[in-house]
């Protein structure tokens, strides 16, 4: 299992970028590869991916939110094993810091983790 942490600042307030976040119609428009995500109950979700060199997945996953904590975390089970989590903190000179840590079973080679983050910032920032 690889652990992978990393951060960006953006410049859009906790409150507003934890919203954004936090909401799972979102998920495909920051998450690297993700085509689809639908809530089917208070906290599993189904989604849909293309992966590299051309794969398709489908399947369901956890997604938890506190709000208290800015903090968002998910995971699937299975084969995949992949969990990660999010935390929105204040910057002192204004905006917000996002936090993104991954458990992935395989090394991040192209640089998916990268293309969240820049996906991140461009959407909360819009």
């Amino acid at each position: 299992m690889t652990t992978i942490e990393r951060s960006i600042q953006v410049s859009t307030d906790c409150s507003r970028t934890f919203d954004y976040l936090s909401d799972v119609g979102n998920l495909p428009r920051y998450m690297d590869s993700m085509t689809s995500a639908e809530r089917t109950s208070a906290e599993e979700v189904h989604v849909t991916a293309e992966v590299p060199g051309g794969g398709h997945q489908e399947g369901e996953a956890w997604f938890r939110t506190d709000p208290e904590r800015r903090r968002i975390e998910w995971g699937s089970e299975g084969s995949s094993d992949y969990s990660g989590w999010l935390e929105v903190d204040e910057e002192p000179q204004g905006g917000s810091v996002v936090r993104l840590g991954l458990d992935m079973v395989h090394e991040d080679v192209d640089d998916s983790i990268g293309r969240t983050l820049g996906n991140l910032k461009a959407q909360v920032e819009a």
